[in-house]
């Protein structure tokens, strides 16, 4: 029998759905004395367009991670997550989450999937591209769309 998961690390969108795959994350947990962290990657405005911005974005970004941070501080409070593990962070979505993983030592990567077409499908999902590089389980949690 394998030993339960102890450090689950819970990467969110900051959408809607953010609340079901922490309600996923935190059934996990259940019983059992372990650590629920989170994580939302915001990946930096030269990344996503390119290099050529024409203009300054450090004030739009700033804006972006304190956005990203009140709302992952309230998702947080709902679960009774101490601040100190949540993690809002610039940088590339998968390897950062992955890094995040490894540096934590957790022991389960929690994830939104969504069904995918067309071009979003030929690019592939944040939870597909976890698993490769993973050190850990990836828990994929399907998200369904709402009518």
């Amino acid at each position: 029998m394998t030993a339960p998961y102890r450090k689950v690390l819970v990467a969110i969108d900051c959408s809607d759905e953010s609340a079901d795959v922490l309600s996923r994350a935190a059934g996990v947990l259940e019983g059992i004395e372990g650590e629920l962290h989170l994580i939302h990657v915001i990946e930096p405005l030269a990344l996503a367009y390119g290099a050529d911005v024409p203009m300054d974005v450090t004030d739009l970004q700033s804006g972006l991670v304190k956005q990203a941070r009140d709302t992952a501080l309230d998702y947080a409070r709902q679960y009774r997550i101490n601040e100190d593990r949540i993690h809002v962070e610039l940088g590339s979505i998968e390897k950062t989450i992955l890094d995040k993983a490894d540096q934590m030592g957790a022991d389960l990567i929690v994830v939104g999937s969504h069904t995918r077409s067309g071009l979003a499908l030929l690019l592939g999902s944040t939870a597909r591209g976890l698993v490769p590089g993973a050190h850990c389980d990836v828990l994929a949690v399907k998200m369904h769309k709402k009518a």
